[in-house]
């Protein structure tokens, strides 16, 4: 079994973003984060964006709205960031807190600074293989850890457990592209699919998005599969100071032994997520002077 090391591939990729950052001539890339109130986990998520920022030689540009902010208002925040051509990219930090719609807000941003990859367009240019388009961070992520782990999806079975807009449905669309590293046969599950475990035992790569700690057990696996754990779950924990561990939504005690790779939880796909938002960035400024040029 071997682990596949989320932390190491993510600083491979930062350090190739930064030297081709030192080489763009004029501005710095630019990303707008948008985070509406004070969600403990939000500011921890939106910090360590910075930090990245910082050290790949990205500009962010940090804008806290107070949490009473109605939808109207947002639009009109996320309209001027549109409108404003030293911006290259806007995230809005989720969850948002309600009654704002996630939703409407994603869609509200502009596609072509939409680096999170959540806009409709951006969903449709996947579905049609058009690389302009930006890809959700975390199902961007995971490809990029299976391509340089040397796994290779051509002809295999993946199995994507969970049909999200943010991993399930976009990380399905990614395997089956006419990619040299994809190509693969995929099955997407949920919480109405019947007989679950004889479906994610014939899966020579399993990805667990479902949510649900510890879901995944040695009894669903193929000895041998690549196992991708999307999950981060908070489960209580005594000997823990914080009285919590993080868990992924696979059992990794049981399962690792089984598996050809498996990603651990943390040190997994989450620092490939923050890595591929900057990747994101960078494109995004990149586009943005090509067209500022054709123009």
């Amino acid at each position: 079994m071997e682990l596949i090391d989320g932390n190491q591939i993510a600083a491979t990729l930062i350090a190739e973003l930064k030297a081709e950052v030192a080489k763009l001539t004029g501005r710095p890339p630019c990303i707008a984060l948008v985070r509406v109130g004070e969600d403990p986990a939000s500011v921890s998520y939106v910090t360590k964006k910075q930090k990245m920022c910082a050290e790949i030689g990205i500009e962010s540009r940090l804008i806290f709205p107070p949490v009473t902010i109605s939808q109207d208002e947002l639009f009109a925040l996320v309209d001027q960031l549109n409108a404003d051509p030293s911006v290259d990219g806007i995230l809005v930090q989720s969850p948002l807190p309600k009654p704002l719609s996630e939703i409407a807000v994603f869609r509200r941003i502009a596609a072509h600074k939409d680096v999170d990859g959540f806009h409709t367009l951006n969903l449709g240019k996947l579905a049609q293989e058009d690389d302009t388009g930006f890809i959700a961070c975390t199902p961007a992520g995971i490809m990029e850890l299976l391509q340089r782990s040397g796994v290779s999806l051509t002809g295999k079975h993946v199995v994507v457990l969970g049909r999200s807009l943010i991993v399930g449905k976009p990380a399905a669309l990614l395997a089956l592209q006419r990619k040299p590293w994809a190509n693969a046969t995929v099955t997407i599950c949920h919480s109405q699919t019947a007989n679950l475990a004889s479906i994610t035992r014939l899966a020579d790569v399993l990805i667990a998005a479902i949510g649900k700690p510890e879901f995944v057990t040695a009894d669903m696996v193929k000895p041998g599969a690549v196992i991708i754990d999307v999950g981060v779950n908070r489960v209580p924990d005594a000997t823990k100071k914080t009285g919590y561990r993080l868990t992924g939504d696979v059992h990794f005690p049981t399962v690792a032994p089984l598996c050809s790779k498996i990603t651990p939880v943390p040190g997994g796909v989450g620092p490939m997520t923050v890595a591929l938002l900057m990747k994101n960035t960078v494109k995004a400024r990149r586009q943005h002077s090509a067209a500022a040029a054709y123009n």
